[in-house]
């Protein structure tokens, strides 16, 4: 049977095919603390428990451990020798894995694009500041590119 996967807008696209990054502080879960579960973007597998969420003050959501098997690490094609995420399902790439930083009891931190994945509340009654944007500014390959979202449905 096949993977369903989401149809991914563009800058959907440059983050998780492309293994591009959302801007700083740019992307709709970074200060989003509702409980519920964030999954996958493109094909739903659940990733993240809100519970393991913090505020690094990195500018991206911040876990401090992954749903068990969701994630897996693999060396950042980009040359910097950091350790990028994917989700483990589809492949789709999430961000970025830093380990020994000492925010948490973990001292794990998974540094998560939030186009790459959907906040699910646990309750219909919870409400989160989420942005809207049209677009979105992501930096692929170097370089911070506008992507369109306009086809974007919530």
């Amino acid at each position: 049977m096949a993977m369903r996967r989401r149809k991914l807008t563009e800058a959907e696209k440059l983050v998780m095919l492309g293994h591009g990054n959302e801007m700083p502080f740019t992307g709709e879960y970074d200060q989003t603390f509702d409980r519920g579960v964030y999954v996958c973007r493109r094909c739903g597998a659940p990733l993240y428990r809100s519970d393991s969420k913090f505020d690094a003050h990195c500018g991206w959501p911040a876990f401090d451990k992954q749903i068990r098997g969701a994630v897996e690490r693999y060396r950042d094609e980009d040359g910097s020798g950091r350790e990028a995420i994917k989700c483990a399902k589809c492949g789709a790439h999430i961000g970025h894995v830093f380990d020994h930083e000492g925010f948490t009891r973990t001292s794990v931190r998974y540094c998560a694009n939030s186009l790459s994945m959907r906040f699910i509340p646990s309750s219909k009654k919870a409400k989160s500041k989420m942005r809207r944007d049209k677009s979105a500014e992501v930096v692929y390959n170097g370089q911070i590119v506008e992507a369109d979202n306009q086809d974007e449905k919530y």
